[in-house]
């Protein structure tokens, strides 16, 4: 898979998981870390670990299983890392304590409205 097709797949995975807030910056340009960073919210500890078991399920059913997962246990905040994609699930406290949105301003943000409208 392409970084734009993991991307997509993440995005909808979380979407249909009921992610909230979720935003795609494309770091391509700016980092050897990776193509794309997706930033999401979730409303407890229980949801984090669902989107995330869910993400981890879909992509690697595509053959796109995460290199490593972080924070799972923990609860606040889970980093997946697809290589090309990191996804950053948070609760909305530390989502805002660490605003990556702000770190990556000059990221472009892409649209993701048609994607998780699939």
């Amino acid at each position: 898979m392409t970084p734009q097709e993991i991307m997509e797949c993440a995005v909808r995975a979380l979407d249909n998981k009921k992610a909230l807030d979720i935003k795609v910056l494309k770091t391509l340009d700016l980092t050897i870390l990776a193509d794309y960073f997706i930033i999401c919210t979730a409303n407890n500890t229980t949801q984090i670990k669902t989107l995330s078991d869910e993400l981890e399920k879909v992509l690697k059913e595509k053959g796109e299983p995460p290199l490593r997962t972080e924070g799972y246990r923990s609860g606040g905040w889970v980093l997946t890392d697809f290589g090309s994609v990191i996804v950053h699930i948070f609760m909305k406290e530390l989502r805002e304590f660490y605003n990556l949105e702000r770190l990556w301003g000059d990221a472009e943000e892409i649209d993701i409205s048609e994607i998780a409208a699939e």
